[in-house]
């Protein structure tokens, strides 16, 4: 874990974005499609952590960026290419353009200032969408990824932000995957060597120091 003079050095209010990934109802509520991961994401805690950093974040003026990932109901320009896209159009719960799986999933709070990002294709909420680019007009230099899957999203949100020149900050206990014990040795053995790994609360204690501040 980071020192907390390095991590601080890296979460500068003015140029760090919190990123969420897919944190909606219709993945991670409790009606979600994949119940296992609904289930992991709110016993785990890990839910609880993303609303907190999301709170802190709007607190001290931390832009916050909400990745949603959705399809249109006669799924055109939706992925076909892999196992796990036509599995996901078999699932009871689909997550439609417009419908309430789509909406960011409570208790996190979404802010008139933040910004929500949908995507009809792909893995990540980076590659083929506006995040690279909105971030970049937003000065970002670290970016604090959260959400899920770490099986899946997490990784791939990752890498592309890495291979794009940022600064990666994961803070373990606010992403999830299944089976409960992937998660850890996804974070041990693969984003460890990538991004700064960090805890909810170690990453709030940074943020903190600057609470009340708000950007303008």
């Amino acid at each position: 874990m980071p020192s907390y003079e390095e991590l601080s050095a890296l979460l500068d209010p003015d140029t760090t974005v919190l990123l969420t990934v897919e944190c909606q109802e219709g993945v991670v509520g409790e009606a979600g499609a994949l119940p296992e991961l609904a289930e992991e994401a709110r016993s785990s805690g890990m839910l609880a952590h993303v609303a907190r950093l999301v709170a802190a974040a709007h607190a001290c003026g931390v832009q916050v960026v909400h990745a949603v990932a959705e399809r249109r109901p006669d799924g055109r320009g939706s992925s076909r290419n892999a196992r796990l896209f036509r599995a996901a159009a078999r699932l009871p719960v689909q997550q439609l353009t417009g419908t309430p799986a789509v909406r960011v999933a409570a208790p996190i709070e979404v802010a008139q200032e933040d910004l929500v990002v949908r995507r009809l294709h792909g893995l990540s909420p980076l590659q083929g969408t506006d995040v690279d680019p909105l971030l970049r007009n937003l000065g970002c230099r670290t970016l604090i990824v959260t959400g899920v899957s770490a099986n899946v999203a997490i990784p791939n949100a990752v890498f592309d932000a890495v291979n794009r020149g940022y600064t990666v900050v994961v803070p373990a206990d606010a992403i999830a995957g299944v089976p409960s014990g992937y998660t850890p040795a996804m974070i041990r053995h693969t984003l460890a060597l990538v991004a700064t790994v960090a805890t909810t609360d170690e990453v709030l204690a940074c943020l903190g120091r600057r609470g009340g501040v708000r950007r303008a």
